[in-house]
């Protein structure tokens, strides 16, 4: 078994950008660890642009955002091991995993870092009526045919779900010269981002059904047509809504789903509202030193945001090997009325620093005020033109304001 500072489990863009923030914030021995034969994560797939308007100020596709993180982790001399699957890790932060070169080895880490991003749900957890014909994706697995193997799943397309994922596909499958049909989408709004739904389905003439959903898909060795119908506000078909649509190829992208098998394993606290670890605002989780950022502790909207998440994340790291674990004074933060969840779900009021609170409403709400609150006592209230479940939303949290915390802090929507 050898011994390491600081073992990193991804090498996407979370677990990039959190070494090159935990080497420039003084700790040099890190390690990271990619299943994958390059490191660059979903990036290396994603090849339309729209990345770093944020961080870097200019339109990127997803291999060149990657590949700015992956020189800088290479100019530091940080060492990777690719093609390496993690097996398991301990609550006292020793690392298995294995590969063609080391086969099956340990790791014990002063500090770790989950990076692992996240996975599709499939058409499995859908209980959709129908066979199992060929030509039904998760829109990831289609994108990553198109764009890496040059392969075009179908040209007669239905999807499910309006995540960015899907309709980024939309416009894809068509771009490649397919025919979408329609896009499909449960909820009464698109999961979206807002840019997505104009630039993807909007600008192509893609119909977007919302309120609608897939009820029975047709075809024994191919898709030949499914059924979709318009669901009430408890989600189920409304008879006499029926509507059929010709096609060989169905995409869903109905949700991701943080990988946190290992997280499980390790005995991390998981928060139900985020499926990812419970953190404190530095992202430390519920085991002393080891910590959590990117798609793995909450799913994001844009990687600029992953980026930021996971810098934070390495130079927490950085300081807890250097400087060992300190006293915390826990205050746990909930999402109340009209919100679904809150990062970070525990605020050490110890800390120095402002906190920023990220989270995500239920609904659609226009006109409204997010109101932070200590109780009774209001810490802060921010009027909102609109809010939708499909953009993430952030408030910053003053420090003066958190030293004044006495109880618990409960973010909730509040529509004029």
């Amino acid at each position: 078994m050898r011994n390491c500072d600081i073992v990193i489990i991804g090498g996407g863009p979370a677990g990039l950008a959190a070494a090159v923030s935990a080497y420039d914030n003084g700790c040099k021995d890190i390690l990271i660890l990619e299943r994958d034969d390059i490191l660059g994560g979903i990036l290396n797939q994603c090849i339309h642009n729209g990345f770093g308007l944020t961080r870097f100020k200019e339109s990127m596709t997803g291999p060149e955002y990657a590949q700015r993180f992956i020189t800088e982790v290479k100019n530091r001399n940080i060492p990777v091991k690719l093609n390496t699957t993690v097996l398991s890790l301990t609550n006292d932060k020793i690392v298995t995993a294995i590969n063609d070169v080391d086969g099956v080895f340990q790791v014990k880490a002063k500090a770790v870092i989950l990076a692992m991003g996240c996975r599709e749900r499939s058409k499995g957890a859908l209980n959709i009526a129908g066979a199992r014909p060929a030509g039904i994706y998760s829109a990831g697995t289609a994108q990553k045919f198109v764009n890496c193997k040059g392969w075009l799943p179908g040209k007669n397309v239905v999807i499910l779900g309006s995540g960015d994922i899907g309709l980024i596909m939309a416009r894809r499958m068509t771009l490649e010269g397919a025919k979408v049909h329609a896009v499909c989408e449960i909820m009464p709004h698109s999961s979206g981002l807002k840019r997505n739904i104009v630039q993807c389905l909007n600008d192509f003439d893609i119909p977007l059904y919302l309120s609608h959903t897939i009820t029975r898909i047709d075809g024994k060795d191919r898709v030949i047509g499914v059924e979709i119908s318009q669901v009430d506000q408890n989600r189920r078909a409304i008879k006499g809504t029926e509507k059929y649509i010709k096609c060989d190829t169905v995409l869903f992208s109905v949700g991701l789903i943080p990988e946190n098998e290992l997280s499980k394993g390790a005995g991390v606290e998981l928060s139900l509202g985020t499926k990812g670890a419970v953190v404190y605002q530095n992202r430390e989780t519920s085991l002393s030193g080891v910590f959590a950022c990117g798609n793995v502790l909450q799913v994001h909207d844009l990687v600029d945001f992953v980026s930021e998440e996971s810098e934070l994340a390495g130079k927490s790291a950085s300081d807890y090997v250097l400087n060992g674990e300190k006293i915390k004074n826990s205050i746990d933060c909930q999402a109340k009325d009209g919100v679904s969840y809150v990062l970070p779900q525990k605020i050490d009021t110890l800390k120095s620093g402002d906190v920023t609170l990220y989270f995500r409403v239920k609904g659609v709400y226009k006109n409204c005020k997010v109101v932070v609150k200590d109780g009774e006592n209001t810490l802060l209230s921010i009027k909102k033109r609109i809010v939708a479940p499909g953009e993430m939303e952030r408030v910053i949290l003053k420090e003066d304001k958190i030293k004044s915390l006495s109880s618990s802090v409960q973010v909730s929507v509040e529509v004029d």
